[in-house]
């Protein structure tokens, strides 16, 4: 499985796109820690989409924050 800094995934998205489509699995990095995946959709994406909502809901319970406001990560979603 393939490994792109997250930079490098906003810069060539296409062509990480068409590796996908390929077949390839890639994680995109920020700062060296993983935090997503690109993958083929013939592994498993297409599913119920309540199912998917149910899921969502049930990852997000217990989620905080931190000490860190929305507009503070929104802003730094900016920067990139």
């Amino acid at each position: 499985m393939a490994s792109v800094r997250l930079f490098e995934a906003k810069t060539h998205l296409s062509a990480l796109v068409e590796r996908v489509a390929q077949g390839e699995e890639i994680t995109i990095t920020k700062r060296s820690v993983p935090v997503a995946m690109l993958i083929p959709v013939a592994n498993g994406l297409r599913k119920d989409p309540k199912q998917v909502a149910k899921r969502i809901r049930a990852l997000r319970r217990g989620a905080r924050l931190k000490g860190v406001t929305i507009r503070q990560l929104v802003e730094e979603g900016r920067r990139f």
